[in-house]
């Protein structure tokens, strides 16, 4: 039985669950017009998370400053990302999708896979993904693509085809019609330096990719590397929707200066909020760290980061912030201005041991509890 694998795709998912809630409001609907998603809109120096089909026209893009963005188009909307708003609508669209078949995966907060192999049995898959697409917009307010392929790999890129609100076939046999004639960065994993690499030796598309004899392309890239990167040139993927629980394996959060920054108790300020924010997400998961990592961001956006390893697993937001203050003068030079801050923990583990110690802190029976209030502070703000 051939397989029938969907790839479901929020288009422009972070302004889109905007807009959905700007109509509800009673605004108008910033999807029809040039607009975008940033931290702040008042900051200049603020990234794009996302934006409108009519701002990408313009040539606006995701990660550009909106400074760079407002010179492109200075009537350009901003508007502030809410992340609670879009946990809800992620939730909204995958409690759909799981309506339809069981064995999903869920890819990002925007998109999943779902196995619908015996689902579509003796029905048209096209016709599904049609009815898919339009119950999630009917029922929502947001489109989505979905795209229908024989193996994970072809079911993503056919979700990359024209967009919104449409659905896209990518079987096996379509593969030199549909995926031969785009360009190498167009394949799934591709990346800028290797597409690069590529075109240096004139191996532009990705039928030019799938037709490079593998010694050739192991010559390139790598042997490892080339084997799979050959294998999907071809529309060949074996890998499974995998139905399984994947725990987080790291958790960060970094601070944008309004304006660079080079005064280290500003910079501590930053540090601390951030390792506050760490601290409380991996306690609300039960997780513990082992690992911290610091990194800042330059004004050229260059970025410079450290990490070490804890001598025991802990969600303590003194121990982590502690640990990040030690790695802050490996990073930077207490001089320099700075864009950015951020602390991130890795090595995560839901393990409830802890080893206790001679030399433990006498004051971590004041920084647990201290951790308890904000968690509770946190909790309240959430449901109020």
């Amino acid at each position: 039985m051939k397989r029938i694998i969907f790839h479901i795709d929020v288009n422009s998912a972070f302004l889109s669950w905007t807009a959905v809630k700007m109509v509800r409001e009673g605004g108008g609907d910033i999807r029809l017009v040039p607009s975008v998603v940033s931290g702040d809109p008042k900051d200049r120096r603020s990234i794009i998370t996302a934006a409108s089909i009519p701002a990408k026209k313009l040539g606006i893009k995701t990660a550009q400053p909106v400074s760079m963005a407002l010179r492109t188009c200075p009537s350009l909307v901003i508007v502030q990302g809410d992340w609670a708003w879009y946990r809800a609508c992620s939730e909204g669209f995958i409690s759909i999708c799981r309506k339809y078949s069981p064995v999903l995966q869920q890819f990002s907060i925007d998109e999943c896979f779902i196995d619908m192999t015996f689902r579509c049995y003796g029905d048209d898959p096209v016709a599904i993904a049609t009815r898919l697409k339009d119950e999630i917009r009917d029922s929502l307010g947001f489109t989505v693509n979905v795209g229908i392929g024989s193996n994970k790999l072809l079911a993503k890129m056919a979700s990359d085809f024209e967009k919104p609100d449409k659905v896209h076939t990518l079987w096996l046999e379509e593969v030199p019609e549909k995926m031969w004639p785009l360009g190498v960065r167009d394949l799934l994993w591709v990346g800028k330096k290797t597409e690069e690499r590529l075109v240096m030796y004139g191996i532009r598309t990705i039928g030019d990719l799938a037709q490079l004899d593998p010694a050739v392309l192991a010559r390139l890239v790598g042997k490892k590397y080339a084997a799979g990167l050959h294998e999907n040139a071809n529309g060949r993927d074996d890998s499974p929707v995998e139905t399984e629980f994947q725990e987080a394996k790291s958790c960060s959060a970094e601070r944008t200066f309004e304006k660079d920054l080079s005064d280290p108790k500003d910079i501590d300020r930053a540090l601390f909020r951030v390792a506050c924010i760490v601290a409380h997400r991996i306690r609300r998961e039960k997780f513990r760290a082992s690992c911290v990592s610091v990194f800042v961001k330059y004004r050229d956006f260059s970025t410079s980061q450290r990490q070490c390893s804890l001598a025991e697993p802990t969600d303590v937001t003194a121990v982590i912030l502690n640990a990040a203050r030690g790695l802050l003068p490996d990073v930077w030079d207490g001089r320099t201005p700075i864009r950015q801050v951020g602390l991130g923990v890795s090595k995560l583990t839901h393990d409830p041991y802890e080893q206790l110690s001679l030399f433990e802190d006498p004051k971590m029976a004041y920084y647990r509890e201290w951790d308890r209030k904000y968690d509770e502070e946190k909790t309240s703000s959430l449901n109020k």
